[in-house]
């Protein structure tokens, strides 16, 4: 039994934009340290559900709390990573990591233990001194990854991180986060419109239906990391999963 405390509580959750009801009285929980993917139809309104999950965009009705107080950006610790990379192209592979870091501790000596220790988990030791520009689009989308991570943030929300780029790309990156989120125990929330992407990396996929958006059904995955794709259980809930979407 999954004995961990609940970190996030969605109650009753509502956005209208004017006459246009985008999310519509969503209610769900996520545990500490969970890795939660959220899928659903194209256009449903998952950007908008990350966007008031964070607080960034105030929702209409109901309310998300994190360690039972109303979610804020400004007093809680949450971090974001978007679809296109947004390492700071002026910082070194290190500033960039310590960016977040040093906004909150003054304690030099933890500032640069933490930093190490992301950017070893992340494998850029070699790059530490190098230059966003310098690097790879996957390179630096680890470096906004080791960012976040090293924050080690009270809810850090992911959307889309990985759609632009080849499926080789994608996996590599995936199995990077599993490794970093396994490590520094973050409690995630992960926004995709890749069934296979939410399969191989959740614990628990929530889907959503079409707009006004809710929660249609909850899918837990207790497979194993790394995950193989054609394994017959990962194609099962695959393929449950896309069900679930295509099929109202």
């Amino acid at each position: 039994m999954d004995k961990r405390k609940i970190k996030v509580q969605v109650n009753n959750l509502s956005k209208s934009f004017g006459e246009l009801l985008v999310l519509d009285n969503c209610n769900f929980n996520v545990k500490d340290g969970e890795f939660l993917c959220v899928v659903g139809p194209t256009g449903c309104g998952k950007s908008t559900f990350l966007n008031v999950l964070s607080n960034l965009i105030e929702p209409s009705s109901g309310e998300v709390l994190i360690d039972g107080e109303k979610s804020n950006p400004k007093k809680q610790n949450l971090s974001f990573i978007f679809q296109d990379p947004s390492a700071f192209p002026w910082l070194t592979v290190q500033q960039n990591v310590e960016y977040g870091l040093r906004s909150k501790i003054k304690n030099e000596k933890l500032i640069k233990e933490k930093t190490n220790k992301v950017i070893e988990i992340m494998g850029l030791s070699k790059y530490r001194d190098s230059y966003p520009g310098e690097l790879s689009t996957s390179a630096e989308q680890k470096i906004v990854i080791g960012r976040s991570f090293a924050m080690q943030p009270d809810l850090l929300l992911m959307d889309e991180p990985y759609g632009q780029m080849d499926i080789n790309t994608r996996f590599y990156l995936e199995d990077e986060v599993i490794r970093i989120w396994k490590e520094m125990k973050t409690t995630v929330i992960f926004i995709t419109h890749n069934i296979e992407e939410a399969v191989y990396l959740a614990e628990r996929v929530l889907i959503l239906t079409n707009k006004p958006a809710h929660i249609k059904d909850e899918v837990e995955v207790n497979l194993p990391h790394p995950r193989d794709v054609n394994s017959p259980e990962f194609v099962k809930l695959r393929k449950y999963v896309t069900d679930q979407i295509k099929w109202w």
